[in-house]
């Protein structure tokens, strides 16, 4: 099982990520502009976009909406995002 547990918000749409299996990384959300449905909608807006929180190990933000933090991880992996944390420092 692998969690977001840390969590640092740069601006736009872009957030460093930490998770539990000692990688950190910047990943860009700004293709959440282009989602439709009525969950993704406010995360539009980029104050809206910023009220995200960890909550059980996923980002979430203030109406539910969640991202899976396993595939959010395999994905900025797959994309060479991620380094160890230590290497971060």
């Amino acid at each position: 099982m692998i969690d977001v547990i840390g969590l640092r918000r740069l601006g736009d749409y872009r957030l460093e990520l930490a998770f539990s299996d000692g990688t950190i990384g910047v990943r860009d959300f700004s293709f959440v502009r282009q989602k439709t449905g009525p969950m993704a909608e406010p995360l539009k807006d980029p104050a809206y976009f910023a009220r995200v929180i960890i909550h059980d190990g996923a980002l979430t933000w203030p109406n539910g909406y969640d991202w899976d933090p396993i595939a959010l991880h395999d994905e900025m992996q797959a994309a060479g995002l991620l380094r160890p944390i230590a290497a971060a420092e």
